[in-house]
């Protein structure tokens, strides 16, 4: 993982910084709670969501953008935490646990230093619904290089969750994944590619070529013709899910 984020995380702040509305559903899923361990927190983003005192990320890249002020950080990783066992009331993971080389073992060493812990991640079922996925980059969801961590097998590792949808407003501020589904256009720009991992982490040609496609459908109104009305909806649901455990 310190590996890809050397390389995605280099200009990751240019396009990657905390959606408010996003970011007001995950402080809502902390609840109370006084401490909480972000973790494969990078650049900081959603740590305004909770009283964020620690943090770990394996990539020196993605820690050296951190501004000024924000919670103490150490290189580590979710399956080795440099923490004693309960150090904190909760944890988050946010688009981080497709990215471990071991998730059980990474879930175990969470729970062991935290309590409650808020998951941001995706339910490939509905992505596999999204128009990017489904036309042009099916890759993206099928490639080994991404763990499928299942809900089931997440209620089954932390004993229990709650699975809320996470709506992506049409102006998301955050550019993940599919945070462009109303504004196609911004996955022509190199520089919002750079910030998704998918997009980074496949094969370069392949993307290059169906992004080519994906311009030219756009300078046709191909892409128009087949969504209409999408560009005019102020939300929508293309698979982001917070788990909250029991």
């Amino acid at each position: 993982m310190s590996t890809r984020y050397d390389t995605i995380g280099r200009t990751y702040t240019a396009t990657r910084r905390a959606d408010p509305r996003v970011e007001a559903q995950i402080r809502d899923a902390l609840g109370d709670v006084r401490r909480v361990v972000n973790i494969g927190g990078g650049t900081g983003s959603y740590e305004t969501a909770g009283p964020v005192i620690a943090a770990v990320d394996p990539s020196p890249v993605m820690l050296t953008q951190r501004p000024a002020g924000s919670a103490p950080a150490a290189r580590a990783v979710a399956e080795h935490l440099p923490f004693p066992d309960r150090s904190f009331d909760a944890a988050l993971a946010i688009f981080t646990i497709h990215h471990w080389s071991d998730w059980r073992a990474g879930i175990a060493e969470v729970q062991r230093v935290a309590g409650r812990i808020v998951i941001l991640t995706w339910d490939p079922a509905i992505q596999d619904h999204f128009w990017l996925t489904r036309e042009y980059l099916p890759e993206a969801l099928t490639d080994e290089q991404f763990v499928d961590v299942t809900f089931p097998e997440l209620d089954a590792a932390l004993g229990g969750i709650r699975v809320e949808p996470v709506p992506v407003p049409a102006d998301c501020q955050d550019g993940f994944f599919a945070a462009y589904w109303a504004r196609p256009e911004a996955y022509l720009d190199p520089t919002v590619r750079a910030g998704i991992s998918c997009c980074s982490l496949l094969d370069q040609d392949l993307v290059e070529a169906r992004i080519a496609k994906l311009a030219d459908d756009l300078t046709s109104g191909a892409w128009d013709e087949r969504h209409p009305g999408l560009r005019d909806e102020a939300s929508l649901d293309v698979g982001y899910r917070l788990v909250v455990s029991a």
